[in-house]
């Protein structure tokens, strides 16, 4: 039998076949050494084949084999900084979802999800979110990195599910596809899609007032259906996002701005650091790159955690947040 993997729960799968019946699923022994780089090796939005074993009480299955994944992404495994995780596989939007101070998002934390998203062939679109709680300070700060984004090419969207302003528009990009929700605990990923379909009634918390975040609702990846032609996968909050497979010479190519005018300098191989008549670092001068966008690059050449984050300026500051 052939199904969609709905729900991950470490050890037990959901997985649904295409005529809807669901089944709660284990996987066989060797799919955990076939040399997988990774903590979990199913994963929500796998498409799965599997045996079906049945006892006197119920009726569960085994699965044999994973097919061929059209994407995925992934996050650094906390423990296991060598390993990674796989958050979602087989997407075709990426919804991040970014609040200003509510809790905060960075620019560091945005740049290192969409240079994952660029790398995987994955459509990102970012979601300005709460925009109800804006004063004129938060709204100015938004605005600004509106801009700077979707001077990029990436397209931004402003929603509120408490004045649903927005969420017409969010529908429409999500209808005939399988989307992602993700971005930092609290930003009120489970509420969104709580207005998006108030049946599911997913469970949500307020922020920490101690240390502005959010406090983990998600704890694992799971599908659902919405009754609008569209698939949605709702993932645990992420505080940390580091970069994993990724050769130094290949992260400026998955920064859009980098790589339209990479062939503008001097040198082929330039990284954009300390090597001269680099086109990148000519734009910054000119304002046609973003200096937040640089400092997230120059953060992920040299391998920093995101330990050391910078705010919407690209101002660095020391935040020592866990992962």
């Amino acid at each position: 039998m052939t199904g969609l993997v709905y729900k991950s729960t470490g050890s037990w799968y959901t997985v649904k076949t295409e005529e809807g019946t669901t089944y709660e699923c284990r996987i066989k022994g060797k799919l955990r050494i076939k040399g997988i780089k990774s903590t979990n090796p199913v994963a929500v939005g796998d498409v799965v084949d599997f045996d079906l074993e049945e006892t006197t009480d119920t009726v569960t299955g085994i699965i044999t084999n994973i097919q061929e994944r059209e994407n995925y992404i992934v996050r650094k495994s906390v423990n296991l900084s060598k390993q990674m995780h796989i958050i979602a596989s087989n997407i075709d939007k990426l919804f991040l979802l970014v609040t200003i101070n509510n809790p905060p998002t960075t620019t560091s934390f945005i740049d290192r999800f969409l240079v994952t998203a660029e790398a995987y062939g994955i459509t990102a679109i970012i979601v300005f979110n709460k925009i109800d709680t804006f004063d004129e300070a938060t709204s100015d700060e938004q605005l600004y990195l509106q801009f700077v984004y979707e001077r990029i090419g990436y397209k931004c969207l402003r929603v509120s599910s408490e004045s649903l302003e927005g969420i017409e528009e969010l529908k429409a990009e999500m209808k005939d596809n399988v989307s992602m929700f993700s971005g930092h605990s609290g930003v009120g990923k489970s509420t969104l899609v709580n207005t998006i379909q108030p049946e599911f009634n997913l469970k949500t918390k307020k922020i920490s007032v101690q240390h502005s975040q959010g406090q983990h609702t998600t704890t694992f990846a799971e599908m659902f259906d919405l009754d609008f032609g569209a698939k949605i996968i709702d993932t645990p909050g992420i505080r940390g996002f580091g970069m994993v497979d990724m050769e130094k010479p290949e992260i400026g190519h998955y920064f859009p701005e980098f790589f339209a005018i990479k062939d503008q300098c001097k040198y082929h191989n330039c990284l954009h650091k300390d090597e001269p008549h680099c086109a990148i670092k000519a734009a910054l001068d000119t304002d046609e790159i973003a200096w937040s966008r640089y400092r997230s690059y120059l953060q992920m050449l040299e391998g920093e955690d995101e330990h050391y984050r910078t705010d919407i300026y690209g101002e660095g500051k020391n935040l020592d947040m866990e992962e």
